[in-house]
């Protein structure tokens, strides 16, 4: 009997994923700008404002690049009032 093995990709170690809440709901727009820049950042990984609640955001980072106060900082350097609520 053959067998097939599949290579399956490992996860990326060391991702946390984080809740911040931004003061001001943001126009669609913004809110493109803003997953824009700081998917550009490296170490942070996925960025998405929540559908239903579009004052908070969901950030994905890489812990052993970035801290969550790092991730909070670069977020408030888009001129954003923002709170860092917590982990998911």
């Amino acid at each position: 009997m053959n067998k097939v093995e599949q290579l399956i990709p490992n996860p990326v170690k060391n991702v946390v994923e984080i809740v911040v809440h931004v003061k001001d709901e943001l126009e669609q727009e913004r809110q493109n700008e803003v997953v824009s820049a700081l998917e550009n950042i490296n170490g942070i990984i996925k960025v998405e404002f929540c559908p239903l609640r579009s004052h908070l955001v969901l950030a994905k980072y890489n812990k052993d690049i970035f801290s969550s106060q790092d991730v909070l900082k670069n977020i408030s350097s888009l001129k954003l009032e923002a709170k860092l609520i917590g982990p998911i």
